[in-house]
């Protein structure tokens, strides 16, 4: 059915190209856009674009900042100085790389200065990025050009945005990172030879979108960006006088050759910041969403990464539980990237569908996801993965930035959204039309007018479907919560947090806090370790011990039964069963530094501690939960409830901070029913870190006693000393505690 609005006013607009804002006289409708409420600021834009796929951004940016006279800003979650912002060479005859390139531009003009902030990412992230960015893109690079990494929010939070302002006058905002993995055409071809990072790897096809605008608009973003310099490395950016364009000038650096979508209008800046060092939370980005669903008459046109969202979410389904409720369609990857956010965000995600689906009793909410070499039938092609934070709501507003559908953008990690606002204008409405059906006609292999065409005549999610075909489609998705990720998804909330996470929460939540004690133990005992062999060196040195007991001797014979043909699988068979018999797996591993070296004793350590954890594991599944409990006690019960309950996560806890002896856990484990796939994941994930620290501390003890120094010895006495202070530090901390 048509989509129409009935409305009041004191004039009719001139006819458009757009039939329904040319016969629809138009009124001027409450603004959704209120100060310190659903928006930071509004201001004037004299050109607005919306950039569709990397490949569109990059090189309109490139050609931007080309043209750049005295400030660059960049900001974003992720920067990787070996972007090739156009793959295949760019006309201009600069080099190709980004940080090359903005060294070059910096080069060339004198009054250039350039500022790059990245977030001062987790580790978590470490095998996605670039390594030592500092270096790539700060200490090598050209003396005005200022590369930092912002570190300044709360535990658990991220800088999300991903922001560019050139000379105070162009910006650009949206979700697309100057990193890799992120440059695509809108044709998305399955085999791009393009679409290739450092290394000369290909990665899927990728959807994304960017805003692009001048004016006292783009000032504003661009206070907006010194202000977060400032906060990150407490200096300030003092502009030179004239590089600061009035809020009146109508100068503009905007491309000749790029198209606006519309010109004159205002635009709403929107922030999510947390609360965090004074400053007080900011989720204007939530509000905004919460209000513009309510005021939707005819559709919901969403296109993000992560749906998962509960206000939004449940803004959703109320509006879906009305009589006269929108069509909602959804956007989005068929599945997230890697097993654990598909275990976290992609359960997280079902769960909000099936709660919508259950809302929606006029059958008016449907998930998409776009594909390529598929069919409409639902055979699957190629994934598409978007990546897109974007929303159309009738052809009213249009929202975009850097914001996921998640709870984490909404009020932990630091987000920078664009708002565009009709209000009853029918330009302004015909641009926001324009817009999505840019972005339709992309995903369904069809003109922008077939589009609209079928929005005239059908409500949203009917046009979709009977525009569906061929190899290149949306393919509607029904994602299920699997019952085996659903629970961990429950409760591993720091994957999309609702607030900042407090560090003793985190280790409370997974692990006892009674049950935290054998961690000082555990210190104390490697303190205890180092300076007994401090004492046993001092004495092999200056004492007739050495003639009886030689460790070099030791050593050697272990050795050679390492360099035996079945020597390699003896040790490892002898590693694995003396840890199954509840020998300290922390003193098999420290033993295995000190005699095979940080390389082969971390290998040893690791293959044999994780068979023994697999003997142990069978065994606890085996004797069952009863007859476990009877051989490690009652307490037992406490462990085998959190590794049951929380599985994958749970492991890495009680890996990294031990409640109980190996064996014992590893029996727990198995006893609990915990997937074998989860069990093993969490004691990698949690033991292999600890493996090569102990390892390679303990090969530098045998250094120490091979080649005894007073420097040596100080050394590792004043290590031995420091782990037996911090033990007694933590034991006074957790007596006050109880």
């Amino acid at each position: 059915m048509p989509m129409t609005q009935n409305t009041t006013t004191d004039a009719t607009e001139p006819p458009t190209t757009d039939n329904r804002a040319a016969t629809r006289p138009t009124r001027i409708a409450p603004s959704l856009l209120r100060l310190n409420h659903t928006c930071e600021r509004k201001e004037h834009a004299h050109h607005f674009r919306i950039l569709i796929d990397a490949a569109e951004y990059f090189a309109t940016l490139r050609a931007a900042m080309i043209r750049a006279r005295r400030s660059i800003y960049i900001v974003g979650w992720d920067i990787d100085s070996r972007l090739q912002l156009v793959p295949g060479g760019a006309p201009d005859g600069l080099p190709g790389q980004l940080a090359d390139f903005l060294c070059a531009l910096a080069e060339a003009n004198r009054h250039l200065r350039i500022y790059v902030l990245a977030w001062d990412f987790a580790m978590l992230y470490a095998f996605e990025r670039e390594w030592l960015p500092v270096y790539k893109l700060g200490w090598r690079t050209h003396r005005r050009i200022r590369f930092r990494q912002d570190g300044r929010h709360p535990l658990g939070a991220s800088h999300h945005q991903k922001i560019v302002a050139i000379d105070d006058r162009l910006a650009f905002v949206g979700g697309i990172d100057l990193t890799s993995s992120r440059w695509d055409t809108p044709e998305h071809h399955p085999q791009a030879p393009l679409r290739r990072n450092a290394g000369d790897t290909p990665y899927q096809p990728m959807h994304d979108v960017q805003a692009m605008f001048d004016g006292p608009a783009a000032h504003a973003v661009s206070l907006l960006v010194r202000e977060r310099w400032r906060r990150a490395t407490a200096k300030a950016l003092d502009p030179t006088p004239d590089s600061m364009p009035r809020p009146d000038d109508a100068s503009s650096i905007w491309p000749a050759d790029v198209a606006a979508d519309i010109e004159a209008v205002e635009l709403g800046i929107s922030l999510t910041q947390p609360a965090f060092e004074g400053r007080p939370l900011v989720e204007q980005i939530q509000q905004l969403y919460i209000d513009a669903i309510a005021s939707a008459k005819h559709s919901i046109y969403i296109e993000n990464q992560y749906f998962t969202a509960s206000r939004v979410g449940a803004a959703l389904a109320a509006r879906l539980a009305d009589a006269d409720s929108p069509d909602i369609a959804v956007v989005g990857p068929e599945r997230t990237s890697g097993w654990l956010q598909e275990a976290t965000m992609g359960v997280l995600r079902a769960r909000l569908h099936a709660l919508l689906k259950q809302a929606d009793g006029q059958r008016r909410y449907a998930m998409y996801a776009p594909t390529t070499g598929g069919s409409a039938s639902g055979a699957h092609g190629q994934i598409i993965n978007v990546h897109s934070k974007l929303m159309t709501v009738d052809d009213e507003v249009l929202i975009v930035g850097s914001a996921n559908l998640n709870n984490r953008s909404m009020v932990l990690d630091t987000e920078c959204n664009i708002t565009l606002e009709a209000r009853g204008d029918p330009r302004v409405q015909t641009a926001i039309a324009a817009v999505r059906n840019r972005l339709l006609a992309e995903h369904l292999d069809v003109s922008p007018a077939q589009v609209q065409t079928a929005l005239d005549m059908r409500r949203l999610n009917e046009a979709i479907t009977h525009l569906r075909h061929g190899e290149r489609t949306l393919m509607p998705l029904d994602p299920v919560v699997s019952g085996d990720l659903d629970d961990l998804a429950s409760r591993v909330s720091v994957f999309d947090a609702e607030a900042p996470v407090a560090p003793h929460e985190l280790v409370r939540h997974f692990v006892p806090e009674e049950r935290s004690r054998p961690l000082t133990g555990r210190l104390l005992a490697l303190g205890t370790l180092a300076l007994s062999v401090v004492a046993l060196t001092v004495l092999w040195r200056f004492t007739p011990l050495r003639d009886a007991v030689s460790f070099t001797t030791l050593v050697h014979a272990a050795q050679h039964v390492h360099a035996s043909p079945l020597g390699p699988f003896a040790i490892v068979a002898l590693y694995a069963l003396a840890a199954s018999i509840s020998v300290p797996v922390t003193l098999l591993i420290a033993a295995s530094g000190f005699v095979f070296g940080a390389l082969w004793g971390s290998a040893y350590a690791f293959a044999g501690t994780m068979i023994s954890a697999c003997i142990t594991y069978y065994a606890g599944a085996s004797l069952g939960h009863d007859a476990v409990r009877k051989l490690a006690g009652s307490r037992i019960n406490r462990i085998s409830e959190k590794l049951g309950k929380k599985g994958l996560v749970a492991v890495v806890i009680v890996r990294v901070v031990p409640v109980a002896p190996f064996t014992i856990i590893n029996l727990a484990a198995g006893a609990s029913h915990i997937s074998l796939r989860d069990y093993l994941a969490g004691t990698v994930l949690g033991m292999t870190p600890g493996i090569v620290l102990a390892t390679t501390f303990a090969h530098q003890l045998v250094a120490a006693v091979r080649h005894p120094s007073l420097t040596g010895l100080a050394l590792v006495a004043l290590i031995g000393a420091a782990l037996v202070g911090l033990s007694v530090a933590l034991q006074r901390f957790f007596a006050r505690r109880s």
